[in-house]
Formats: C-alpha cells, sequence, structure tokens
C-alpha cells in the first residue's frame, strides 16, 4: 500500500528557513501530481504547494514567494523549501497524491521566537 513519511519538520524562529521531505513508497510516484499541505490547530487542512509530474508547480497566496516545492522522481521524494516562516504558518505539514489518499503522519512546524 501507499505509504507516505514526512520528516524535517521543528522548532523555528520567525524569518527562519526549514526544508520538508516527504518519501513514498508503494506507488509509481513518478507518474502523480504531488502536494504538501497543513492542519493549523482548529483549522481545515488545506494545500499549499503542487508539483505536477512534469514538474510545473502552484503555491497558495499565503506562501508564494516564500516555499518551494520540489521532486526528485529518481528518489521517490517530494520536498519542501520553506523561507521567511512566519508564525501562522504553524502547523502539522502533510505530503499526498492530488487529490489525497492516505495520509501520512505529518511533521510539526512550529514558528515562534
Amino acid at each position: 500500500q501507499v505509504q507516505l513519511v514526512e520528516s524535517g519538520g521543528g522548532l523555528v524562529q520567525p524569518g527562519g528557513s526549514l526544508r520538508l521531505s516527504c518519501a513514498a513508497s508503494g506507488l509509481i510516484f513518478s507518474i502523480w501530481p504531488m502536494g504538501w499541505y497543513r492542519q493549523a490547530p482548529g483549522k481545515q487542512r488545506e494545500l499549499v504547494a503542487s508539483i505536477t509530474r512534469g514538474g510545473n508547480t502552484n503555491y497558495a497566496d499565503s506562501v508564494k514567494g516564500r516555499f518551494t516545492i520540489s521532486r526528485d522522481n529518481a528518489k521517490n521524494t517530494v520536498y519542501l523549501q520553506m523561507n521567511s516562516l512566519k508564525p501562522e504558518d504553524t502547523a502539522v505539514y502533510y505530503c499526498n497524491i492530488l487529490p489525497p489518499g492516505t495520509w501520512g503522519q505529518g511533521t510539526q512546524v512550529t514558528v515562534s521566537s
């Protein structure tokens, strides 16, 4: 079955950076569009960045210009480079295919001074 394992989260000060990774298995990774989603406390899960199998990207307005999604099909891995982090970026971050299937455990990102 499909397994998605996110990593790279942590506690960072406002203005800092983090790079998230998501290792996928159990699927033909290269043919799937992939996305990074996040869920903040008390809020619905939202899609913040996506990348097609051809490498075209799309971003939510709230992260445009600060986050960069990329993928390495040889490693079955998708990344999210997050720069200029803000407290409102605090959430559990998940990767998934588009549309989403089974969720992984996510990785916590906390932006706080």
